[in-house]
């Protein structure tokens, strides 16, 4: 009888935490980046499609990011938009899906990432509780960094502060303002040195090339374009 009610009391626990928990699913051309003032961690190798979510209200941080055909060339860049901020009230032990609003494939993705509008649906088809609040928060391409001073938003932690309290995330929303990591400082002060020294070269005009090569098909469209921009200046 005592095995009984134990073995009961555990299958009660196992069955509550369950309807405590919900799930939101985001496509591959989507990425979380932060969940109720916490920054959520992905890595390049491996999508983070699912979001376990207590019940209740979460505000999470999303952003579009994909990789398109380039203009100038036969290969592929990446593009990414600013983060949206999504409040979603979630019902226990429910299935959410997010996707784009005009299909599971975005038709024009330059043009979408200006201005991402997606839907949030539910597994059961019941109504689901939801805003979508867009953010300015624009992130430095690598040479905007370097030659510019780093005039790009640290938008990792813009997000986070946009998913923390209200009074936060107005103050994030409306300001954006730029926010310079360790990381970013110590890259700027790397950059002034290298700067006062000798140039690097590689070892033969080959390497050089493929050094080019390799760097432009890492870049997005922006990058390409501020590269392009100051290549032709030093002819």
């Amino acid at each position: 009888m005592k095995s009984f009610v134990t073995t009961g009391a555990i299958m009660a626990l196992l069955s509550s935490t369950s309807l405590m928990a919900a799930n939101l699913t985001i496509p591959m051309s989507f990425e979380y980046l932060a969940l109720d003032g916490k920054q959520i961690e992905t890595n390049m190798f491996s999508h983070k499609s699912d979001l376990s979510l207590d019940n209740g209200s979460h505000k999470i941080a999303i952003r579009y990011h994909d990789m398109v055909e380039d203009d100038f060339s036969d290969s592929q860049s990446f593009i990414k938009s600013a983060p949206f901020i999504v409040t979603l009230n979630v019902d226990a032990d429910v299935n959410y899906t997010l996707s784009a609003a005009d299909g599971d494939v975005v038709k024009r993705p330059k043009s979408f990432a200006k201005d991402p509008k997606i839907i949030i649906t539910r597994e059961d088809k019941g109504a689901v509780n939801y805003t979508v609040e867009q953010t300015n928060f624009e992130e430095g391409s690598f040479l905007t960094n370097i030659f510019s001073g780093n005039k790009g938003d640290n938008v990792d932690a813009l997000a986070v502060n946009a998913t923390g309290s209200d009074t936060a995330t107005a103050a994030a929303v409306q300001s954006a303002k730029p926010a310079v990591s360790a990381t970013v400082a110590a890259t700027a002060v790397a950059t002034s040195e290298a700067n006062t020294a000798q140039p690097i070269k590689a070892d033969n005009p080959a390497q050089a090339e493929q050094m080019l090569q390799y760097w432009w098909l890492q870049a997005d469209e922006k990058t390409r374009k501020e590269f392009m921009g100051w290549a032709i200046k030093q002819l």
